[in-house]
């Protein structure tokens, strides 16, 4: 699996033949859909949407869209902070983690999200947070065997929803493995 960023054409839009392949990813997880109120029909999910929420995450300086792709074809996305907003909050986040529901199952979730561990790490920094929605138990599952454990809980930036705000340290993956 190879983790890449998103590579936007000139007039900064994202390209049609990777829009079409977001577009079908996103539409796979209806559940996912269905608990983050993204779109407005999480069952009929377009291009001109997912463009749209794409374009908002680029909009800051210090966002970034990672492409995960196993065997050239796309696999999952990854929406990453590498400063949050907030000046008191020293750590980047993972604000997207999102698997073709197709291949759920199968490992790439974790290896997303330590692929982007791996990409903090390599920038210095030590820790890592994200947000989990009250309403996604299943998220809070996966985060939570993968390391993360638990900060806050607090309304989401975004929609105003309950979430669980996680935090992982980013010791040396060596260390990790050893």
């Amino acid at each position: 699996m190879i983790l890449e960023p998103l590579s936007l054409t000139p007039d900064r839009d994202i390209p049609p033949a990777v829009l079409t392949e977001l577009t079908a990813l996103y539409a796979s997880d209806h559940v996912f859909q269905a608990l983050s109120g993204d779109f407005p029909d999480p069952d009929d999910i377009r291009p001109e949407q997912v463009a749209a929420e794409l374009a908002d995450e680029l909009a800051d300086p210090h966002g970034e869209v990672l492409l995960a792709r196993s065997e050239g074809r796309l696999v999952g996305v990854a929406v990453t902070l590498a400063r949050h907003p907030d000046p008191a909050d020293p750590d980047p986040w993972i604000g997207l983690l999102l698997v073709d529901a197709a291949v759920q199952g199968r490992g790439f979730g974790r290896r997303i999200a330590e692929a982007v561990e791996d990409r903090f790490r390599a920038a210095g920094r030590d820790a890592v947070r994200l947000a989990v929605l009250d309403a996604n138990p299943r998220g809070l599952a996966f985060w939570t065997a993968l390391g993360y454990t638990p900060v806050a809980h607090r309304r989401d930036l975004q929609r105003n929803r309950p979430c669980t705000v996680l935090r992982k340290r980013l010791a040396d993956r060596a260390a990790d493995t050893a």
